[in-house]
């Protein structure tokens, strides 16, 4: 990739990072997984942090990371967020960055699952987790002090995927409503799209995404008919999906894909706010924090979550209500 094409406050970081690491390949996505539990140690959070763990249908415990305000408040959003890491490595304490502001700004619950990552079991062992997640933060909503026609999801990267697949199982699955979802510069096509193909991008690009896709797909890798809760750009109905805030740089992989989900979700109805940042790699707002891009995009992010927060309902067994 030409240097020129990558913004210029992201360029030296860019450069840089694809020098030392190019890629990721089976042996470095797995050695980076087992490294990843490093961010589980945080010295400092501006929330209030506590885990809990809840049996899994085959006994075994899922963890979970729950942040709160300093100072509790009630009826507030109950937010499940996902972390990142192309279904194969990462920890929910490394987001921590995203939704502390929006604990900060309106006093919501976070909850953040350690799910189970592809190396250990592929698809759909990540989104059951999810899904279970999400079943324990409705039922727990009034101890949480969370309403529970405020249960929003979002998540970066795989984790923006996974946002995307858990909205699409929980309309199947009629068990939780969910008002509003952000799946953050998401990982949604194992297909070929215009800018997954031969992309040299920093971060994240063609060859990272195929590995990654491999592991996470396990025997559905490259077959004609995959679920749509497994590779969410499968879906052919978008009607009834929550309203999506999301954002992506214009040279990564999935900027066509996050693109293309727009675009369908406005067909069908959906309320979207979308952000492309030019210039911008996969991750740019986390590996260059201080750039005017990441600040304009978690600017962003935030006056949408606040924007939700306000207008965005949906009481568990009705239809989509905006305030």
């Amino acid at each position: 990739m030409n240097a020129k094409e990558i913004h210029p406050e992201l360029r030296l970081t860019g450069r840089v990072t694809h020098f030392f690491f190019p890629h990721f390949n089976r042996f470095t996505l797995k050695l980076t997984a087992k490294l990843s539990g490093i961010s589980k140690i945080r010295l400092k959070r501006k929330t209030s942090f506590k885990q809990e763990t809840i049996q899994r249908p085959d006994g075994s415990r899922l963890r979970l990371c729950i942040y709160t305000p300093k100072e509790p408040r009630e009826n507030v959003p109950g937010l499940l967020w996902m972390h990142g890491g192309g279904y194969a490595l990462g920890v929910p304490e490394e987001d921590e960055g995203f939704f502390e502001p929006f604990i900060e700004k309106t006093g919501c619950v976070v909850v953040a699952p350690d799910y189970t990552l592809s190396f250990s079991k592929p698809y759909p062992a990540a989104l059951e987790d999810c899904y279970l997640a999400l079943l324990w933060l409705r039922d727990q909503a009034t101890d949480l002090g969370v309403r529970d026609d405020q249960i929003f999801i979002g998540g970066e990267s795989a984790g923006g995927g996974l946002t995307a697949a858990l909205a699409i199982y929980a309309r199947a699955k009629k068990e939780v409503k969910i008002a509003y979802m952000m799946p953050i510069y998401p990982m949604l096509d194992d297909r070929p799209t215009d800018t997954n193909v031969n992309n040299d991008a920093p971060i994240w690009n063609s060859k990272s995404n195929d590995v990654a896709w491999q592991v996470y797909l396990g025997e559905y890798f490259k077959q004609a008919e995959i679920p749509d809760t497994a590779v969410p750009a499968r879906c052919k109905d978008y009607c009834d999906l929550p309203p999506v805030c999301t954002y992506v740089g214009t040279i990564e992989p999935f900027y066509a894909e996050t693109k293309t989900l727009v675009e369908n979700l406005k067909a069908a109805g959906v309320p979207v706010f979308f952000r492309e940042f030019p210039g911008c790699f996969h991750a740019f707002d986390i590996s260059c924090p201080k750039s005017t891009p990441a600040k304009e995009a978690r600017a962003f992010l935030l006056d949408c979550f606040c924007y939700a927060s306000k207008h965005y309902f949906k009481a568990q067994g009705q239809p989509q209500t905006q305030g």
